[in-house]
């Protein structure tokens, strides 16, 4: 069974701002539940893990909810919050109750579109990890490269809390060489942390969107299989931001005509299903 990590819905009109780009305008239409069974069809993707699309409110993550309660191919739902919220611990709880709520499997917060590259190394920032932790939750990492040092700092500052670093820390694939050596360099003491995996995902938006080939994502992706190792990295779409740059079918193919043949059949179990469903609890 293939699970995709990581992919988004969402309504024009539900406040997507950063939409408005005039390059995202492929992608600048509505994007529902029957427009994910279409793109996953003849792929072999039989469940996902539906992620917060930068809208940044809690109706979004009620919408989410109620999506997956209605959808069984979305096994969870990563959803918004304020790590520097005093009351985040009652705004999951909240959640938690909503309809959908048991769907509820992660959190993260929009760290890449804060200035401050050590936002994640604050006390307060720490807290509120702590309490993601305490609610049983994963914590997705959308970080950027210069970013990374501080994602390390928390997630020893937070050890019971499982981090999932999402696009593997967006390194700038379009760069080529120089863009391998800052992010590996950033991105190594992070992956050190036993507590924290990483999806393959994203990349090909890292990549030049019209120009890129599959040797241009290998380098990156042996990297962060030697870093992290197969069992602590995932598949994830980031469908449909992925349509800039290639379609969901060709994001997973791509993928497989790097590692498949590095991995053996327990690997590819891992990468392709197995870590993110024990990462996130998808069991149920």
């Amino acid at each position: 069974m293939i699970v995709d990590a990581h992919h988004h819905l969402w309504r024009i009109a539900g406040g997507y701002s950063w939409l408005d780009e005039a390059s995202l305008a492929p992608i600048r239409r509505d994007f529902g539940v029957d427009d994910l069974h279409d793109a996953v069809a003849g792929t072999g993707v039989e469940r996902t893990v539906l992620v917060e699309a930068a809208r940044c409110d809690a109706a979004e993550v009620r919408e989410h909810l109620a999506a997956a309660d209605a959808c069984a191919r979305i096994g969870g739902v990563v959803g918004w919050a304020d790590l520097t919220d005093p009351a985040l611990a009652d705004t999951l709880g909240r959640h938690r109750d909503e309809p959908g709520g048991r769907w509820l499997v992660g959190i993260r917060d929009q760290v890449q579109g804060r200035t401050d590259p050590d936002f994640l190394a604050r006390a307060e920032v720490h807290r509120g990890l702590s309490t993601v932790a305490a609610a049983g939750l994963a914590y997705d990492l959308v970080v950027r490269v210069d970013q990374l040092p501080a994602a390390a700092t928390a997630a020893l500052a937070v050890p019971q809390l499982r981090f999932v670093l999402d696009h593997l820390g967006k390194p700038r694939i379009r760069d080529g060489a120089a863009g391998l050596a800052q992010w590996r360099a950033a991105v190594t003491p992070l992956a050190a942390a036993s507590n924290v995996s990483a999806k393959l995902s994203g990349l090909v938006t890292e990549a030049d969107w019209a120009h890129w080939t599959v040797a241009d994502l290998r380098p990156f992706v042996l990297a962060a299989l030697e870093l992290f190792g197969p069992h602590r990295l995932m598949f994830g779409s980031d469908w449909p931001v992925c349509l800039l740059a290639a379609s969901y079918d060709r994001v997973l193919a791509a993928l497989g005509e790097v590692v498949d043949d590095h991995l053996n059949a327990d690997e590819r179990a891992a990468v392709y299903g197995g870590t993110a469903t024990r990462v996130y609890g998808l069991e149920h």
